[in-house]
């Protein structure tokens, strides 16, 4: 009976403490009244300031829906720029809330490091850019070469991975800024420049001759990005997933910035319904305003609308949905109901 007690005792003191670690993050937040997120020092389309100090990306835009959740405005954003190698020790030090910066899910990121990923808002995959005149149509003709690639990532691994498995000799130069790498690779430092496929679209609107590189055809690896946050704080985990199910949920139901009022006064659909305020208390269940969704919607917009004005066809970076399509469109975009 004891021993039943001190069991009992035990999981309550857990139930306990992982219900105060899971208030902290979303109370200091609204205590504080600003979002401190930490994104990329500067990559076109996903992070990064323009000359005026203004962010924007697909990564930003993350962090203004959580703002816009929590908060109701979707500019009160702290953005903390950090490198590959630096980002998860900023998260774990508390210096951010949240990351939102182009990171790979990964089974020991999600452990070792103590990091909870809370969605995909990004599918990608590892690839190579090399110049146009070099002769090179496939990642297997690189072998000997000199490859750029950035230090304290998941690139790092699988570009060695890669060349074990196929037997290829591979010589290698490390920077820890992209735009350190950029330069090198734009220099002739190295024959490839190697990161996601995402990564080098944008890195290649940068170079001096853009339509000098291609973007050779293997994909090496499976890149799930998406937003982190710390163990142990699983409210404000949920806070962060549901932002981004909520703009993956407007999308499906086509709700835009322009007619969400609209479609929060005459929609009938009961999942529009809830997920708008109109019924269900959800905001509620997240410890938010029941607006949360709405103020999302009207000041980021949904994931279609984020996607094409940071990434899409008619950006500098001209990427195709693919992967990132919704599910109904034979994508890998998917929430879960909201009920």
């Amino acid at each position: 009976m004891m021993i039943k007690q001190v069991l009992l005792t035990a999981a309550a003191v857990t139930v306990l403490g992982v219900s105060a670690a899971s208030a902290g993050t979303l109370d200091d937040v609204k205590a504080r009244g600003t979002l401190n997120c930490i994104v990329n020092t500067g990559l076109a389309g996903f992070g990064g300031p323009n000359d005026k100090g203004e962010w924007s990306g697909l990564d930003v835009d993350m962090c203004r829906a959580v703002a816009a959740a929590v908060l109701g405005d979707a500019t009160k954003v702290n953005f903390i720029p950090s490198t590959a190698k630096e980002r998860f020790t900023k998260l774990q030090a508390g210096e951010g809330d949240m990351l939102a910066r182009n990171s790979t899910w990964t089974l020991s990121r999600d452990t070792e490091l103590a990091l909870d990923f809370v969605g995909v808002n990004y599918y990608d995959g590892q690839g190579f850019m090399v110049r146009k005149d070099s002769g090179v149509t496939s990642a297997k003709q690189l072998s000997g070469a000199t490859v750029c690639v950035q230090t304290g990532t998941t690139t790092e691994l699988n570009l060695a991975d890669y060349f074990r498995t196929n037997g290829m000799e591979l010589k290698t130069v490390v920077f820890e800024k992209s735009d350190e790498g950029r330069g090198m690779y734009d220099q002739g430092q190295c024959d490839a420049y190697t990161t996601d496929a995402s990564g080098l679209a944008a890195e290649r609107t940068a170079l001096a001759d853009p339509a000098a590189h291609i973007i050779l055809p293997e994909i090496i690896s499976k890149e799930p990005l998406g937003p982190a946050v710390r163990h142990g704080d699983s409210a404000w985990g949920d806070v962060v997933r549901w932002s981004l199910n909520a703009m993956l949920v407007a999308e499906e139901f086509g709700i835009t910035q322009a007619n969400v009022g609209e479609m929060k006064a005459k929609s009938e659909n009961p999942e529009v319904r809830r997920l708008l305020g109109v019924e269900g208390d959800m905001g509620k269940k997240l410890g938010l305003d029941n607006e949360w969704a709405v103020n999302i919607i009207s000041q980021v917009g949904n994931y279609s609308e984020s996607f094409e004005r940071n990434v899409g066809v008619n950006t500098p970076l001209g990427l195709e949905r693919g992967l990132n399509a919704l599910w109904t469109n034979g994508g890998l975009m998917y929430s879960p109901p909201v009920r």
